[in-house]
């Protein structure tokens, strides 16, 4: 990669409340990889998806809890990462929907949020 051509990974991070469990991580992990946009992503090479150990916001991992961590690799701008960040936001909510229909109980709530994967 050039310097300063501007394209680097970046990265979405997906965290579930404390209510979640780790089959509940696990289901939502492949919840998104089925989801079309991202399946797509993922074949072509332009998205991971991986499971990771929960931190807090130092970097403290937080007991057995776990995030799932999308990175876009080489992006292709602002518009592509706007665009996947409001798939897996929709994603989300339609696993909880599916879960709060399949399962008893309220599902975990999640976080979608953009983070610098230089900076984990």
């Amino acid at each position: 990669m050039a310097e300063g051509d501007g394209v680097a990974n970046q990265a979405i991070l997906v965290r579930l409340d404390g209510t979640a469990t780790q089959s509940d991580v696990g289901a939502l992990k492949k919840w998104l990889e089925r989801e079309k946009q991202l399946e797509d992503r993922v074949r072509r090479g332009e998205l991971r998806i991986q499971e990771r150990a929960g931190t807090d916001e130092q970097g403290t991992p937080m007991g057995a809890g776990m995030d799932i961590l999308l990175t876009l690799v080489n992006c292709a701008g602002a518009a592509v990462f706007a665009e996947v960040i409001r798939d897996v936001r929709q994603a989300v909510e339609a696993w909880r929907e599916n879960r709060r229909q399949v399962e008893s109980g309220d599902p975990p709530n999640g976080t979608v949020n953009p983070v610098d994967p230089d900076a984990e």
